[in-house]
C-alpha cells in the first residue's frame, strides 16, 4: 500500500491570546462542548479539548506571550475554519446576536452554496457553508 491510511481530521489546534475570552467564543457563540480542560502548571498554558456533535474537533491552547498572527488568510498557513450549517441565514441572525459581525454573504462560483466568514477573538477567520 502506497498511502498512509489517513481516515479523517483528529483534531485542529488554536493558540490563542485570551484563554477566557476565547474559551468564551468556541463554546457560548459556535456552541461547541467541553471535553476536558487542563491546566499545565509547567506550561503556564492551558488545554481545552472541545467536540462538535460529539467528534473531538479542536484544541485551545493558551501560552504566556504568544506572538501574534502573521496576517488575514493569505498568510501562510492555516487560512481558515470552516463549519457546515443548514440554515446560513439563520445562522448569521444567531451571530449577530451574540456580537459577531460576519463579512457579506457570499455564493461560492462552482457549488453554488452561500457562505461567510468572521473572526474568532485573535482575528482567526471562521466560516460558515450553507450545506442545505
Amino acid at each position: 500500500m502506497n498511502d498512509i491510511n489517513l481516515i479523517k481530521v483528529h483534531h485542529i489546534a488554536i493558540i490563542c491570546s485570551n484563554y477566557e475570552r476565547s474559551k468564551e467564543f468556541y463554546t457560548s457563540v459556535l456552541g461547541l462542548e467541553i471535553i476536558r480542560e487542563v491546566f499545565r502548571e509547567e506550561r503556564q498554558s492551558y488545554k481545552l479539548d472541545l467536540s462538535l456533535n460529539g467528534q473531538y474537533i479542536i484544541e485551545l491552547f493558551s501560552f504566556p506571550d504568544p506572538p501574534p498572527r502573521v496576517s488575514g488568510p493569505e498568510a501562510c498557513g492555516l487560512r481558515h475554519l470552516s463549519f457546515s450549517v443548514p440554515d446560513l441565514l439563520g445562522s448569521i441572525r444567531l451571530l449577530e446576536q451574540k456580537g459577531v459581525v460576519p463579512e457579506p454573504v457570499r455564493v461560492d462560483e462552482y457549488t453554488g452554496k452561500k457562505f461567510t466568514f468572521f473572526r474568532d477573538p485573535d482575528g482567526l477567520p471562521v466560516e460558515i457553508y450553507e450545506v442545505m
